[in-house]
C-alpha cells in the first residue's frame, strides 16, 4: 500500500436544479491548483443538482452512464480520481440520490443512498427511492467505501464497509447549519458531524472524509465544516463554515497499520454474533 494519497475536498454551492451551471462550477474547481495537485476530489452530496429538489428530482435525473452530461466531468478528471453526487434515474424510472466514484475517466462505483431522511426539515422519502446495499470497492488506492449524509448516522453503515475491508469513508453531504454551540459562531451541527467522524474513525481504525456543501436554497443556509479524521480520530484537516473553498490533506494510508496494530479492533470483531443477535431480533419482532 502506498505511503499517502493527496485529496481535495470541494466546499462548494450547488445551483438548484441547474445542471448546466454546476456542470461549469465542477469544471472550474478542478482547474484550481489545488484540485490539480491532488489524486483525488471529492465533491459534496447532489453537488450536479442542489439538494432542495422536490417535483424537480424528476427533471434532473438521468441514468448512469460515461456519456450526455456526465461526460465532460468525466473527462476533466483526467488522471485524478472523482467522487460526485448526482440524481440518478435507474431502469425502472427510480430516481436516487446517488454518488459516483470515478477512475481513469470511467464509473467505477455508485452508491444509493440507504437511509433517506423525512422527518424535520428533511423531505427525500417523498422524492426518492430508497438505496439497498453498501459495499466496499477496489480503488487504485485501496478498498473504499462510500456515504451520503444521513447513511454515517446509523451505525451499521460505516460498520458494514469496514468489515468489508473499507479503509477510507468518503462521506458527501449536505448538511444545514443547525443551533449554537458553545465556541462562539461555530453551529452546533458542525459539532455533532466532527464527533461522529471522529469517534467512528476510531472506532472502525480507517480514514474518515467528510465533504460538505455550502449556500442557500430557499431559506436553508448549508453549513460546510468539511473534514478530515485519521484511524486514531484526529482532525488533519478541519474546514471553515459557511464558504466555498477547496482544501488540501495528504492521506497518511500508514498510519492504518499503526492503528490496527495498537487497537486490533476490526481483527476482534464478531459478526456471526451480531448476526446472531439480528436474527433474534428480527424473530421477536
Amino acid at each position: 500500500m502506498r505511503e499517502t494519497v493527496k485529496v481535495a475536498l470541494v466546499q462548494m454551492a450547488p445551483a438548484l436544479g441547474d445542471l448546466q451551471r454546476n456542470l461549469e462550477a465542477h469544471l472550474r474547481w478542478l482547474d484550481t491548483a489545488e484540485a490539480r495537485e491532488a489524486e483525488l476530489v471529492i465533491f459534496p452530496e447532489l453537488s450536479l443538482t442542489g439538494y432542495l429538489l422536490q417535483d424537480l428530482v424528476a427533471e434532473v435525473a438521468m441514468p448512469l452512464a460515461e456519456n450526455g452530461l456526465l461526460a465532460p466531468l468525466l473527462k476533466a478528471g483526467g488522471k485524478r480520481d472523482l467522487v460526485f453526487g448526482f440524481v440518478e434515474q435507474s431502469e425502472g424510472f427510480l430516481f436516487h440520490n446517488a454518488a459516483v466514484y470515478v477512475s481513469g475517466g470511467r464509473i467505477l462505483h455508485v452508491h444509493r443512498k440507504v437511509y433517506l431522511p423525512t422527518y424535520g426539515m428533511f423531505d427525500e422519502g417523498r422524492y426518492f427511492a430508497a438505496g439497498r446495499r453498501f459495499q466496499a470497492f477496489d480503488t487504485r488506492f485501496g478498498k473504499m467505501g462510500l456515504l451520503i449524509c444521513e447513511d454515517a448516522w446509523h451505525l451499521s453503515s460505516p460498520y458494514l464497509l469496514a468489515l468489508q475491508g473499507a479503509h477510507t469513508l468518503l462521506v458527501l453531504s449536505g448538511s444545514p447549519g443547525r443551533g449554537l454551540a458553545v465556541r462562539e459562531a461555530e453551529a452546533a451541527s458542525v459539532q455533532a458531524w466532527e464527533r461522529v467522524g471522529k469517534v467512528l474513525s476510531q472506532f472502525l481504525t480507517v480514514h474518515w472524509i467528510y465533504t460538505n456543501r455550502v449556500g442557500y436554497e430557499d431559506g436553508l443556509a448549508f453549513a460546510g465544516g468539511s473534514y478530515v479524521a485519521d484511524p486514531f480520530g484526529n482532525l488533519l484537516l478541519d474546514g471553515a463554515e459557511n464558504v466555498e473553498a477547496i482544501y488540501r490533506a495528504d492521506l497518511p494510508l500508514s498510519a492504518l497499520r499503526r492503528a490496527r496494530t495498537l487497537s486490533p479492533l476490526l481483527r476482534d470483531e464478531k459478526p456471526e454474533l451480531v448476526l446472531r443477535h439480528l436474527r433474534e431480533i428480527l424473530k421477536e419482532g
